[in-house]
């Protein structure tokens, strides 16, 4: 059997678990998925049929199986396998408490379907791979706060939640939950509040009580990202000149707090931000790497800069003095 063959042996193979996981397939997701074009996906999807197998719709609608119809256990290569230890940690140390019990037994129902050599596999290399992670977990009062988020979310029904601020003010509130998201070690909720008539995120482990209603919403939400970065609140824009040495140092924040464009000059790389946080947030982390850096604009971020550093300077000066 020559190459072309594999590959396609290996695709239909790949197409037929895409229908099973899945209730409606588009040819164009699978086109895009294994980077060929439509017409050979409707090919494929021929094959399946000829093989016997029953697959509704048709090309422009997308493809599934027949309700009802049940295929032997998939089997899994050796690297899909050596890829559960990996997710399993990860799920571990960074797995919302109220996700992690439920993905524990759906991980022991994919072990028991798998070879006894796949078996002692992970067996062998489980306690050779670990995940560090130096942030305390958050500890929520509610149990299955997620999943209950989740089945609000897909039921399309309004949560009642009874919410502390960080100030300590407590208020009840009824939302439309679009999505969750973890940042930072904290678990979010991004939904519309029916009482301040806009978006908001609520940080999951502030929420009091919880309870699901038989509310329904019909308003279609986009995808959660979408109400991420569409922020109202007034931005700033920042550019800065940083030394290139530094860069790997910034990978992961630099995106949380505003980087819309990063250009690479012979004197360094300029980045430009647009910051809701001028005044406290971005101030506050720019002083990890200052010595890295020169603030091209605004002048109300040098001005902010020097008086944190100052603050610093003269608060040790006290305790210098005050020791002595």
């Amino acid at each position: 059997m020559n190459d072309h063959y594999l590959k396609k042996l290996d695709r239909v193979t790949a197409i037929l678990t895409q229908l099973q996981s899945r209730p409606l397939v588009r040819a164009q997701d699978l086109a895009e998925k294994f980077e060929v074009s439509i017409r050979t996906i409707y090919r494929d999807v021929k094959t399946l049929e000829n093989a016997g197998i029953p697959i509704l719709g048709e090309a422009g609608s997308g493809y599934s199986l027949m309700d009802g119809y049940k295929l032997p256990p998939i089997m899994f290569t050796k690297e899909e396998v050596l890829s559960f230890i990996t997710a399993e940690k990860l799920m571990q140390r960074y797995s919302h408490q109220s996700l992690g019990s439920h993905y524990q037994t759906a991980m022991e129902k994919v072990r028991s379907v798998l070879k006894n050599s796949d078996k002692n596999l992970i067996q062998t290399v489980e306690k050779q791979v670990d995940i560090f992670n130096y942030h305390a977990p958050t500890t929520d009062s509610i149990k299955n706060i997620i999943p209950t988020i989740l089945e609000s979310i897909a039921e399309k029904t309004q949560l009642s939640i009874e919410y502390k601020s960080i100030d300590s003010k407590v208020s009840n509130r009824m939302i439309e939950a679009v999505g969750v998201f973890l940042e930072f070690n904290y678990w979010y909720i991004m939904a519309f509040c029916t009482l301040r008539k806009d978006f908001r995120q609520f940080r999951v482990d502030r929420i009091l009580q919880v309870a699901k209603t038989h509310n329904p919403f019909s308003q279609e939400y986009g995808g959660i990202n979408d109400y991420r970065r569409n922020s109202k609140n007034e931005v700033t824009k920042v550019k800065l000149l940083v030394e290139k040495k530094i860069m790997n140092h910034l990978a992961n924040a630099k995106k949380y707090y505003g980087l819309i464009e990063e250009v690479e000059t012979d004197e360094g790389m300029l980045l430009t931000f647009e910051t809701e946080w001028i005044k406290d947030g971005f101030p506050r982390w720019l002083i990890t790497f200052a010595d890295y850096a020169v603030i091209l604009e605004p002048e109300i971020l040098k001005v902010r800069l020097r008086d944190l550093i100052n603050d610093i300077s003269e608060r040790y000066k006290d305790i210098q003095t005050k020791r002595l």
